[in-house]
């Protein structure tokens, strides 16, 4: 089958730590990327800026929350207002002159230092205490956003983004956005799984099931729950910047309100807390999945001469979108992600069903 691995020895710890050991991994990555590549050549422009444009920018927003949540086992319930302070941040910078791949990046140090006070402000506390910690400080800065005329305008105001120009190149087509938005999604992506890797991922994951045992091995919790607020933090901003010159083009302070914490939390759930390829799939299930229900319920409405009402077909794809989110935890509580392991693990020693006992 697909993952077989008869042939396949790892002679040194270099290829058996290799992020893709499998052949028909690597081929399975290469054929997604050729298609990602090609993806403004093979899909209507409609999908492209719709549809695939925003699902990189909020995976990568989710690989950024993920590390917090399913890496260092951390509540974050203002992840949102990060991005929006690095959105904000961006634009005001490439408003006074400074290069876009500068403002950008200085659009994430700044979402970093406030992380790094929401880190302070709130990793005094822990569980409940620090969701509810993490969700005032989402108000907090939804209300300084707001309020303060040098960061948005003023209440109710849109501040319009500046045109892109990277290295000086102006990127204005909806081919250009997306390999932005494929670029950034595609360096978290493989930071993400590097991560996983090294001595900084195996900290993380040691104080996120027990940090005072991570403590008497050395491990320094409070440093790495810093760490980890910090670098979550600088994905964010970056993040919340790129939506904003790929997708929106203009940033307002309800782009980033508390709705947008919890729509990110709960792909970070759907898709599997800690994994990479679940944050791909949390991020289109919940972006994507409910413009697709709605249109396959208005289709087969029609196709079967059904007559419901307008009110009907506005709340009836909402609660197929919330049963389908309930099966899906039903069957597997660690998401999405896990239940690709599952078929994946299978494959590996299918026909030899004795092997799974």
């Amino acid at each position: 089958m697909f993952f077989r691995q008869a042939g396949i020895r790892h002679t040194h710890y270099a290829a058996d730590r290799a992020l893709f050991p499998l052949p028909a991994d690597r081929a399975m990555v290469a054929a997604l990327l050729l298609f990602a590549l090609a993806a403004p050549y093979l899909v209507s422009s409609l999908a492209l800026s719709s549809y695939l444009t925003p699902w990189l920018v909020w995976t990568a927003a989710t690989l950024g929350l993920n590390l917090i949540l399913g890496w260092a086992g951390q509540f974050h319930f203002g992840y949102a207002a990060i991005m929006g302070i690095g959105a904000y941040a961006t634009v005001h910078g490439v408003r006074h002159g400074i290069p876009w791949e500068v403002a950008v990046v200085l659009g994430g140090f700044t979402a970093t230092v406030v992380g790094i006070v929401f880190a302070f402000a709130a990793l005094r506390v822990k569980g409940l205490y620090l969701a509810l910690s993490t969700l005032a400080l989402q108000f907090v800065m939804d209300w300084v956003i707001s309020h303060v005329p040098a960061i948005s305008g003023g209440v109710g105001a849109t501040l319009q983004a500046p045109a892109m120009h990277l290295l000086g190149q102006p990127i204005r087509s909806e081919a250009g956005l997306y390999y932005v938005a494929l670029a950034w999604c595609l360096v978290v992506t493989l930071f993400m799984l590097n991560v996983r890797r090294t001595a900084l991922g195996r900290a993380l994951v040691a104080v996120r099931e027990k940090d005072f045992a991570a403590a008497v091995l050395g491990v320094q919790s409070f440093r790495y729950k810093l760490i980890a607020f910090a670098t979550s933090s600088f994905i964010g901003g970056i993040s919340g910047a790129v939506l904003i010159y790929t997708f929106y083009h203009a940033v307002t302070p309800e782009q980033f309100a508390v709705n947008v914490s919890i729509e990110l939390l709960a792909m970070v759930i759907v898709g599997g807390l800690g994994s990479i390829i679940g944050s791909w799939f949390g991020a289109a299930f919940i972006l994507l999945l409910p413009g697709q229900i709605n249109q396959l319920i208005t289709s087969l409405a029609n196709l079967s001469g059904a007559n419901l009402g307008v009110e009907t077909l506005a709340h009836l794809p909402q609660a197929v979108y919330g049963g389908l989110i309930i099966v899906f935890l039903l069957v597997e509580p660690m998401g999405l992600g896990k239940l690709y392991a599952n078929v994946r693990n299978y494959l590996l020693v299918w026909p030899f069903g004795y092997a799974r006992k």
